[in-house]
């Protein structure tokens, strides 16, 4: 008949090695091609559907900014930077005019 084992033997394990990133060993590179959504708000409504639904071609919406204030940039729904739209060989661009410090950019992300 077959003999049951009643001790187990202790498990073996390698040793592991430290192979954590260091800071000196990271590089930009892994992430430069990573897309990101960028996105540039003008201004905010808030309306009832019913006023929604009466929008037509020439309706004016009014937003809670007023007209020159600069626009929010934000990249993947978090606010970096502030600007002002320009106009650069018939296309419309936003300049830079403020960045969100990366500090800052933590602090509101709690």
């Amino acid at each position: 008949m077959n003999s049951i084992q009643t001790e187990a033997d202790p498990a073996q394990f390698e040793t592991l090695q430290d192979e954590s990133v260091r800071a000196e060993d990271m590089s930009l590179d892994v992430i430069l091609d990573v897309p990101v959504v960028l996105s540039l708000e003008v201004g905010r409504v808030r309306m009832p559907i019913r006023s929604l639904l009466q929008l037509n071609q020439g309706s004016v919406v009014e937003l809670e900014r007023a007209a020159g204030e600069p626009l929010d940039v934000f990249v993947n729904g978090t606010l970096i930077a502030h600007g002002e739209v320009v106009v650069v060989n018939d296309r419309f661009g936003v300049r830079l005019t403020d960045v969100v410090s990366p500090s800052e950019r933590i602090r509101r992300l709690r």
